[in-house]
């Protein structure tokens, strides 16, 4: 299991550079600085939890428990809903569609996953 957090971190980490690279050049010439802000609090969490699930990678080698296993499965989650739910505002908004209330759900929904997924590689690392 240690490989695949190895490698879904690091596809993260790389999709959060460029990510943010088109942020930081392209998206400002089509929307407002707040929604630019919006779109990087997205990849810096992306960016954030990519990291640790490499972490949670090189753990599980040395630290094998369910609790390191489901932190991995957390931030993966929690990018997906936290950060990709950012991307689909700001997407929704440069091309002035309006946002559904149900979007915006996501967004705290994922930013408990990473909580979450930090709660539980704490037990795991407690109980090893």
């Amino acid at each position: 299991m240690q490989k695949i957090y190895l490698v879904i971190g690091s596809l993260l980490a790389g999709l959060a550079v460029a990510l943010g690279a088109f942020g930081a050049h392209g998206l400002k010439k089509i929307v407002s600085s707040e929604t630019v802000a919006v779109y990087q609090t997205g990849v810096q969490y992306q960016m954030y939890h990519a990291l640790a699930l490499i972490l949670v990678g090189i753990l599980s080698d040395r630290i094998y428990n369910g609790f390191v296993s489901y932190a991995g499965v957390l931030f993966v989650a929690g990018v997906i809903l936290f950060s990709g739910s950012l991307y689909l505002i700001v997407s929704m908004n440069a091309m002035n569609k309006t946002v559904p209330t149900a979007l915006g759900i996501l967004t705290p929904v994922g930013g408990l996953f990473f909580i979450l997924g930090w709660v539980c590689l704490i037990v795991g690392l407690l109980k090893k």
